[in-house]
């Protein structure tokens, strides 16, 4: 069991090395190749929770923080390097570029730093600085820079309100749903990827729906359940 417990960690730090393969590739303005390697370590960070609650972590292999080691390495996945990709792909060109390259770190790294950031239901208190699937979702349905940049806006601000967002894995109310969306999400997110962003209405679709759901469903869960429409 201790051995079980101690390799989810390397699985888990695995992540970091992803998250380098990405920066390589951001850096050479290969965004497809990038994307790929992000959704690819989103996919280990989606992995290794269940993982180390089944083998008990904390207990097994304490030398270990895995949160700590989970939040260094969404870090960087979720934070800088989708912040680069905003500001180097063009996506936000000239000062909007400078802003959010700036504006999301110094917003992140507060949010990561706030003992408030999960709710009782395990879902997030604020928008969770998942700014790879914003920018992900982007590089596919490519919006003017205006919507982008507003989009940015509301969401570093909504970091900072009591605002519902979904874990797809952990949050159980409408799992049932939320977690094919967002398989359905990850593959649509690769599929793109791998074919170098190509025109396809129908996947950028696909990914607008999906997209728009993960990011508005805990918000409805409040507004039904929370103040008493249904239970």
């Amino acid at each position: 069991m201790r051995f079980r417990a101690y390799s989810v960690h390397l699985f888990t730090a695995a992540g970091a090395s992803l998250a380098m393969l990405a920066l390589l590739e951001a850096a050479e303005q290969d965004w497809a190749m990038m994307t790929i390697w992000l959704t690819v370590a989103f996919i280990v960070d989606g992995v290794d929770g269940p993982l180390a609650r089944r083998y008990d972590v904390t207990t097994n292999a304490p030398v270990i923080d895995g949160a700590l080691l989970d939040l260094i390495i969404d870090f960087l996945t979720y934070v800088m390097i989708p912040a680069y990709a905003l500001y180097g792909s063009g996506l936000l060109p000239g000062w909007s570029g400078w802003l959010v390259v700036l504006l999301i770190p110094f917003g992140s790294s507060l949010y990561f730093s706030d003992t408030r950031m999960k709710t009782a239901d395990k879902s997030f208190r604020g928008f969770p600085g998942c700014w790879n699937m914003l920018v992900l979702a982007l590089l596919v349905i490519v919006p003017p820079w205006e919507i982008t940049l507003a989009l940015v806006l509301a969401l570093s601000a909504a970091q900072f309100l009591n605002l519902k967002f979904v874990h797809p894995v952990r949050t159980a109310r409408w799992r049932y749903v939320s977690l094919p969306i967002a398989l359905v999400w990850v593959t649509c997110i690769a599929y793109a990827a791998w074919t170098d962003f190509a025109s396809n209405p129908v996947l950028t679709a696909v990914v607008t729906v999906t997209s728009i759901y993960l990011l508005v469903a805990g918000v409805a869960q409040q507004v039904i359940y929370d103040r008493g429409y249904a239970r």
